[in-house]
């Protein structure tokens, strides 16, 4: 199981999510997901109002929190835990790994009413709430555990109709709310760590340096964006943060959602992680196209999700607008049908 399995490889684990905003007032947010193990078992689930579900617990049962989907969401999930997801208010929830640096309440059974598993954090999200101010409300009264001390903690990003965004992450036993004003994610140290280390590269700016006299010669640039000259290019997390957020903020303004959507997959694609980087040479390499698994995008404006997948670049999309969450049955199934990438024959006139 991957969430299990984290520990394993730390560096075959990570995920980034960035947000943009549109002219037309939609927020944006999207997020990639890595797995370089192997195949990740990836599905879609469509969850319906009232359907009820109960938590597991570190002893092994399943008698943690019971909790019901007040509003109906769909969610990509991972063995049957959603990784990220839409709920028809508009509130949109993802995990994101988070080794090292986070942990957990203990479990103590005389409090299994209100505990719940760190790996169903957003279905709970999904299915309960519809502001930021709510989900920050009950925080105060759940107890989130791992159901695998073998695992790594994760951190979550919650974000709502009105823009906001905050990040979750339990240190030393106790929830700490971020506010996440620059709408980037990516996994460890914690957040406020990664927003102090963005002042190491204030430098940084888009656009070119212009040429200047060095001495008795002339510098000039050797080619477009000398701005960015210093920006990191390894795959780690903090290193990641600093180009995603570079890449998003130097981003154009679009006109309306759907644009600022395609906008968003093209920004998280110069983030994708080809497969066999996070292997030295002697290592068996996993025959799977990319260690970027899929890409996830959310219109909160309009409740429309969007997927890619490493076998599939064609944007899908689920309307949530268009969904009966009142009748719809649950159900589940794979993003990817076919894992071979489509190939389209091209028009000769």
């Amino acid at each position: 199981m991957i969430l299990a399995s984290v520990g394993i490889h730390q560096n075959a684990n990570s995920c980034t999510g960035i947000t943009l905003k549109s002219s037309d007032g939609a927020t944006i947010v999207a997020r990639s997901v890595e797995w370089a193990e192997g195949e990740s078992p990836s599905d879609y689930m469509i969850v319906p109002r009232g359907y009820e579900q109960q938590s597991a617990l570190p002893d092994g049962t399943n008698d943690g929190m019971r909790y019901m989907a007040f509003y109906g969401y769909v969610g990509l999930a991972s063995e049957n835990y959603v990784i990220e997801g839409l709920n028809e208010a508009g509130l949109s929830a993802g995990l994101f790994y988070f080794p090292k640096f986070g942990s957990y309440p203990l479990y103590n059974s005389e409090e299994k009413d209100i505990t719940l598993s760190d790996t169903e954090f957003v279905a709970w999200v999904l299915g309960n709430f519809s502001s930021i101010d709510d989900v920050i409300e009950a925080l105060s009264v759940v107890r989130v555990v791992a159901t695998d001390t073998r695992a790594e903690t994760l951190h979550w990003r919650v974000a709502d109709k009105s823009g906001r965004q905050i990040v979750i992450e339990y240190i030393n036993g106790i929830p700490m709310v971020h506010e996440n004003k620059l709408g980037v994610l990516t996994n460890a140290p914690s957040f406020d760590w990664q927003i102090t280390n963005l002042n190491n590269y204030i430098n940084l700016h888009s656009g070119g340096v212009e040429q200047h006299d060095f001495g008795n010669i002339s510098l000039f640039p050797l080619g477009s964006g000398t701005g960015l000259l210093g920006l990191p290019g390894d795959n780690t997390p903090p290193s990641r943060f600093i180009r995603a957020a570079f890449y998003q903020n130097s981003a154009p303004i679009m006109e309306n959602a759907e644009k600022a959507v395609n906008q968003a997959f093209v920004i998280l694609e110069s983030l994708t992680i080809p497969i066999g980087s996070q292997y030295a040479q002697k290592d068996k390499i996993p025959q799977i196209p990319s260690a970027t698994q899929w890409t996830s995008v959310s219109d909160l404006k309009n409740n429309r999700l969007y997927y890619t997948t490493m076998y599939n670049p064609i944007i899908r999309v689920f309307d949530l607008d268009k969904i009966d969450f009142t009748n719809v049955a649950y159900q589940i199934h794979s993003l990817d049908n076919n894992k071979l990438r489509p190939m389209i024959p091209a028009q000769i006139d």
